[in-house]
């Protein structure tokens, strides 16, 4: 029979864990924002290396501040765009310091994740069943890394820009992360209050999750390929119509749903009445468990259509945007907690 003391740590121990993944999920979500002001701002093909270690430092003087910038004039968006539009080398370091930003802000998620979890291990206070998901989570974290470096070189040869593809897979692994980061702390918190049973995806909550990883994906697309500059009219597009016109469709269908950005920009925005419909729906099953949840998806997506609105008629005005990425973060944690309610088991006495 465990004591009192026992009894106590067993209860503790996964709320100090849940309380540390959440804090993670925070600078998960600060990181998407600086993600998307480097984007916004042109600035993710300013350092043309990584470097793990010595990387964590700007350029400490003009002259390696002048090496930096001869290497960026070795790239095509510097050839082809900033280098005709005559760009200078303090005009350098503004795009140099937000991708520099992002790059520090990872290796302290890095270090934010794994320091912790080195020290709950060796107090063997994770519990049972939850330390493989904690593993994973680090895997993936490291991944995200080699995943950003990935995207970053598919800029650095023969395109001005980086592709759309390898952008849209390093901004939805961050957002898988953050959203399993928030399910894990979600799971620790019912631990602690006698669940032992970890809660298992439903079919509608796979099908909400399904749905706005559409609507994510094409989002992601649409900043890729800049495809919310198409259209500054709503509802209407700029053909006066809710549906573009001109597209062919003759020629291959899967290509131009991935490649076309009228397409993706009319995709992005009707797909999002779909994606609201189905979290109005899943806010609904929950409000009787959660009226907190219930509001936070509310208001969430509420915010998010207003944004988008917002970033497309204003032309993509770029606090508009920054704040219609970070708003669309948080969709996804409301709907991970959302489901996540909805998936929970009955509470299992222990």
């Amino acid at each position: 029979m465990n004591t009192p003391l026992q009894n106590q740590l067993r209860l503790e121990q996964p709320i100090a864990i849940a309380n540390w993944l959440y804090f993670v999920a925070a600078m998960v979500f600060i990181m998407v924002v600086v993600g998307g002001i480097t984007r916004l701002t042109e600035s993710g093909l300013s350092i043309t290396e990584w470097q793990l270690i010595t990387g964590a430092l700007p350029p400490l003087s003009e002259a390696a501040w002048w090496i930096e910038f001869e290497k960026y004039k070795q790239i095509p968006e510097y050839i082809e765009i900033n280098g005709p539009a005559g760009m200078t080398l303090t005009e350098f370091k503004f795009i140099y310091f937000w991708e520099w930003v992002h790059r520090l802000w990872g290796r302290l998620i890095g270090l934010a994740f794994a320091l912790p979890l080195a020290w709950f291990v060796l107090k063997r206070a994770i519990p049972t069943g939850f330390g493989w998901r904690l593993g994973v989570l680090f895997v993936l974290g490291g991944m995200q890394g080699a995943i950003g470096w990935w995207m970053v070189t598919s800029g650095l040869a023969e395109r001005t820009d980086v592709s759309h593809f390898r952008l849209a897979t390093h901004l939805l692994m961050a957002l898988f992360i953050m959203g399993t980061l928030v399910w894990t702390a979600l799971d620790l918190r019912s631990y602690a209050r006698g669940e032992t049973k970890h809660a298992r995806l439903t079919l509608f909550g796979g099908i909400v999750l399904v749905v706005l990883f559409l609507q994510l994906l094409f989002g992601a697309y649409t900043a890729g390929l800049n495809a919310g500059y198409i259209s500054k009219t709503w509802p209407l597009m700029t053909t006066n119509s809710l549906i573009p016109h001109g597209i062919d469709w003759t020629s291959n269908t899967w290509h131009t749903l991935n490649n076309d950005p009228v397409v993706i920009h009319f995709i992005h925005r009707s797909w999002a009445w779909v994606t609201v419909i189905f979290l109005i729906v899943l806010a609904r099953r929950i409000r009787q468990q959660s009226r907190a949840a219930s509001a936070a998806i509310h208001s969430t997506y509420g915010l998010q259509i207003l944004l988008g609105i917002a970033t497309l008629v204003t032309s993509v005005n770029i606090v508009f945007a920054v704040l219609h990425q970070a708003v669309g973060a948080l969709v996804v944690v409301a709907a991970v907690w959302g489901v996540h309610l909805l998936s929970r088991r009955p509470k299992q006495v222990v």
